[in-house]
């Protein structure tokens, strides 16, 4: 990316999160365009695997399947076709489940331009590997550093979607390309801030996704704030004790990649963790759970390759260990948190 010259960007995914993000830099390039007629701006396009998305985005500017009632920005446009959507973008946005990103970008490497740069917006851990989404990308795709970013924030994707205030961080360890991609992503509602702490950013977002299937849970099971708030405030400081053994900055995880998106995860009711968590409280099982979600938990699957990498780096994770019991150990939610409560009462300072 050079200048202020046109940017062409596609977004692959074509869930709640891709679409909205999509319409995101579609909005933001209208503002700018609003701003002056004759300035660059960028052309989004959208990847879908399912045809009657990608049909609705084009035909109708909407998602009615992930996002009913909202009107997209008509300069968005999708297509079925990763080629296509690829073809001389210089920046792509990877919006896909973490578990089959790899599966993706092996078929999509022979169709990105050699100096794209990369953004990820996902918040999982790969399953074995115990690598972040961007060390994935990394890996298959073999990018430098100054190519390759991630987004991540307190980024609820419906409220996004109504156009509502939001915010979010944009890392990458090359702060030219940090600021270049938050231009192209600011729109009037929504601002996005930079951060060299991509390692930070990524954690926070993976982490998340645990912690809140616990308060999910403990909401199922009718406990009251005390005990939300308790899970909140220690997450928070799993989170940070793992994010800074594998080099991050804790000061970031107090920040909107930390605790801003932790507490808007295990808070609202739209986050697809919290509720998955929540219906596990309430005594569905994990198989029933799973068979009406339409969309993807990032935490379920997550919550086992966390708990590895915390072990491997001698990281201590009691409500990440109670989740990955809950949700592939057969332990009921009773169980986990009596285990969770009675561990080992060894000297923790407070906070962190």
């Amino acid at each position: 990316m050079t200048g202020n010259d046109n940017v062409r960007i596609a977004v692959l995914g074509s869930g709640s999160w891709g679409t909205v993000f999509a319409n995101v830099i579609a909005d933001a390039a209208a503002h700018t365009l609003s701003q002056d007629p004759a300035a660059p701006a960028a052309e989004v396009v959208l990847w879908g695997r399912r045809p009657e998305v990608v049909d609705a985005v084009n035909h109708t500017s909407q998602n009615p399947d992930y996002l009913p009632g909202i009107t997209l920005n008509p300069r968005l446009t999708a297509t079925t076709d990763a080629a296509k959507a690829l073809a001389e973008a210089e920046v792509v946005v990877m919006a896909v489940p973490t578990q089959s990103l790899r599966d993706n970008l092996a078929r999509w490497r022979g169709h990105l331009r050699e100096d794209a740069v990369v953004v990820s917006l996902m918040k999982g851990v790969e399953l074995g590997t115990h690598l972040t989404a961007s060390q994935v990308i990394a890996e298959v795709l073999e990018l430098p550093a100054e190519r390759l970013a991630v987004v991540s924030g307190p980024n609820l994707a419906r409220e996004i979607a109504e156009r509502q205030p939001a915010t979010a961080v944009v890392a990458c360890p090359h702060e030219e390309t940090a600021v270049r991609l938050q231009s192209l992503f600011k729109a009037p509602y929504f601002r996005p801030y930079t951060s060299t702490d991509l390692v930070g950013v990524e954690i926070g977002g993976a982490m998340k996704n645990v912690i809140a299937l616990a308060v999910g849970v403990a909401e199922g099971m009718g406990f009251g704030d005390n005990t939300k708030a308790s899970l909140i405030t220690r997450g928070l400081a799993e989170t940070t004790r793992l994010a800074v053994a594998l080099g991050a900055d804790e000061h970031t995880l107090s920040g909107l990649a930390g605790m801003g998106d932790l507490v808007a995860t295990c808070s609202s009711p739209l986050s697809r963790n919290r509720t998955f968590g929540e219906k596990l409280g309430k005594g569905k099982t994990l198989e029933q759970v799973i068979a009406e979600t339409r969309q993807t938990a990032e935490g379920v699957k997550s919550s086992e390759s966390v708990l590895e990498l915390g072990w491997a780096r001698g990281v201590d994770l009691p409500i990440t260990e109670a989740v990955v019991k809950m949700m592939h150990h057969d332990l009921s939610p009773a169980e986990a948190l009596v285990a969770f409560m009675a561990r080992s009462a060894k000297p923790e300072r407070y906070g962190v």
